[in-house]
């Protein structure tokens, strides 16, 4: 494994794994865009709306009441004859106005007077209808070419609505990265109650959904056993973009990560990080893959939150990063209690929210989720702790 810079500050650790570029860009079909990034601007097609419609049931009505009723009615999708001065034509919410007409009657405002076919305005307003009222006008959300969302938006289900409506079938992304997940250890069981000095791994069950979340494909997700062989093979075979480990990571006699990267001709590029929990994580660059393309390796601590710490400040900001996501900046709240932190380290502390306000959950030591199942992100403290009213930055946690 060949030298790197190392780097123990937190900020900086998260900074060295943004500093990864996006991968190719790629067409997809809209069902299989989802969570994807926009690898260029969306615009839009066509006018939004791409006619006039109307915004209520009601009539169609051509120039000042009472009008006369022509038979039938324009439903939505259909294609409306004109209408002539005078008259008026049945209409539903979103079907496309006649030519001629300049505003539509609301159906509580409308009645027939004595079954005449005149069509008599009941609505509290003085005279006609105004022009354009209750239309929804061509154009009024966006013009065609009109821009919509800027490249590195995720593709959310909304984002698939609008482009939908805006005349898209495919989408160019940029390419999922492809995530090998590794769990090491002897004393972890896959199934049943802890017995024998072995417990159950919570790794395995909480990471791959929530790196699936962050834009990745998790495409492996083995349970290794502890020892240099396995893990060595494992690295060295992989063909994602991203490895991420659980354990090994510090310098127990178990812990054979970093002579694997050695093995494999890494370069380590983090190497320890002043945040608590999980300041033994690691990030290396792995000998690029078929394609010439750099691959990475996260190394997260074995322990559960100090691996959610780890995948927060390591894999998190990389697979972004990889994925294209631009994410908004930093969301900040207010302490309601005093956070505690440590000495020297950034501390990740998980809190609930009240508004705009947070306090520190019980259960946040390094092998506990109990806090983090019951938290609405991970407060960043600083060293030496957070006073009450302090603004301090929230890390979001997963959710459904």
């Amino acid at each position: 494994m060949t030298a790197g810079p190392l780097t123990t500050d937190w900020e900086k650790a998260r900074a060295a794994a943004r500093a990864v570029p996006s991968l190719p860009p790629v067409a997809r079909d809209l069902a299989d865009a989802l969570g994807h990034a926009l690898a260029e601007p969306l615009t839009a097609l066509t006018d939004l709306p791409p006619f006039d419609t109307s915004a209520m049931d009601g009539w169609a009505v051509a120039g000042p009441g009472p009008w006369r009723l022509r038979d039938g009615g324009v439903l939505a999708g259909g294609q409306p004859e004109p209408l002539p001065p005078g008259t008026a034509v049945a209409i539903a919410t979103g079907a496309r106005l006649p030519e001629g007409a300049d505003a539509v009657l609301r159906r509580e405002d409308g009645a027939d007077e004595a079954g005449s076919g005149l069509l008599l305005d009941r609505s509290a307003c003085p005279g006609p209808p105004a022009p354009g009222r209750d239309i929804r006008p061509r154009g009024q959300e966006c013009r065609a070419d009109d821009p919509l969302l800027p490249a590195g938006t995720s593709v959310t289900p909304t984002v698939l609505g609008l482009a939908a409506a805006a005349g898209y079938d495919r989408l160019t992304v940029h390419r999922r990265p492809r995530v090998d997940l590794l769990v090491l250890g002897d004393e972890l069981l896959a199934t049943g109650l802890p017995r024998d000095g072995r417990i159950r791994d919570a790794l395995g069950p909480l990471l791959p959904a929530w790196l699936s979340g962050q834009g990745a494909d998790v495409v492996g997700r083995p349970l290794l056993p502890d020892g240099f062989g396995p893990l060595y093979e494992a690295v060295r075979d992989s063909t994602a973009d991203v490895v991420v480990t659980t354990g090994s990571t510090a310098a127990g006699p178990v812990d054979f990560l970093h002579d694997a990267l050695r093995a494999v001709g890494a370069r380590l590029l983090v190497d320890s990080v002043a945040v608590r929990p999980g300041h033994p994580m690691l990030l290396a660059e792995l000998p690029p893959g078929a394609d010439g393309r750099a691959r990475h390796l996260v190394g997260l601590p074995g322990n559960p939150l100090a691996a959610v710490v780890g995948a927060v400040t390591l894999a998190v900001p990389l697979l972004r990063s990889l994925g294209g996501h631009v994410d908004a900046g930093p969301l900040d709240a207010v302490c309601a209690a005093a956070l505690p932190g440590h000495p020297r380290d950034t501390r990740l502390l998980p809190v609930r929210r009240t508004g705009r306000a947070v306090a520190p959950l019980p259960f946040g030591g390094p092998a506990m989720l109990r806090g983090l199942a019951l938290a609405d992100g991970l407060a960043v403290v600083p060293p030496g702790g957070a006073e009450a009213g302090a603004v301090v930055e929230i890390l979001d946690v997963p959710r459904p």
